[in-house]
């Protein structure tokens, strides 16, 4: 509901603005050319001057034994049907840290796994006492561990988690394990070859200073852009300064 709310407003502030809004998959046919598709097939082109890429990014999975069988997102988290019971959170990202800490908030036993350092690229002072903070409302924290694979015997029953870290392989039960290990751009589908937009294998572009690709017309902003901060404070300036 909250995020229905939010692109309801989304979508009138771009009205008001005298922004046309279309709700169809879009693609590159040339740097100039956009094809859009409309969830009925049907399809048009739009042309422009130039394009701004900002599709954003969905969350990944690790390449392990039964992540994606049975584990969850936090795209998934607010869509629960039943509370999620003991928690295990794999990753040390902002959005981690995030929904550990609402969880604890909310009674939940949380444990978040860490493979190296609490949010890389950040200040690790701060870093460190966010960590310690964390812990102090009892967040547990599982340090230096690779998860390794998740296994369900039954349907409804709890998910064995097993790891590796100095020690050995260790493993836990857990009701709910939630991966936030970082997050992919979904370019995929946009055929950035037919314009010459360069992606790196992750599917993010290189941009320079002014966000804009290896092709003049074409910038991009957000969560597709190649080792900046995918943080939304940041798109949303990046945004405003692009259109200025």
């Amino acid at each position: 509901m909250h995020i229905r709310s939010l692109n309801w407003g989304f979508k009138a502030e771009l009205m008001k603005a005298k922004v046309k809004y279309f709700n169809e998959y879009a693609s590159f046919v040339d740097a100039h050319t956009i094809q859009l598709k409309k969830a009925n097939g049907d399809l048009q082109t739009k042309t422009a001057d130039k394009i701004v890429v900002a599709v954003g990014g969905r969350p990944s999975y690790p390449d392990i034994p039964g992540a994606r069988e049975f584990g969850i997102t936090s795209d998934d988290i607010f869509s629960m049907q039943k509370p999620p019971g003991k928690t295990l959170v794999v990753g040390a990202s902002y959005v981690a840290l995030e929904c550990a800490g609402f969880l604890v908030a909310h009674g939940f036993d949380t444990t978040v796994m860490v493979r190296s350092i609490l949010l890389r690229g950040f200040d690790q002072d701060m870093a460190n006492l966010i960590g310690e903070h964390m812990s102090m409302y009892h967040t547990k924290f599982i340090n230096g561990a690779t998860p390794k694979s998740l296994t369900r015997e039954s349907e409804d029953g709890p998910i064995t988690v097993t790891w590796q870290d100095s020690e050995g392989e260790k493993s836990d039960t857990y009701d709910t394990v939630l991966f936030a290990i970082g997050r992919y751009a979904v370019t995929e589908g946009l055929n950035c070859a037919n314009a010459g937009v360069q992606a790196e294998s992750n599917g993010k572009f290189k941009c320079n200073e002014q966000d804009q690709t290896n092709v003049e017309n074409i910038f991009a902003i957000g969560d597709v852009l190649h080792g900046r901060l995918e943080l939304t404070p940041v798109a949303i300036r990046a945004g405003g300064l692009l259109a200025q």
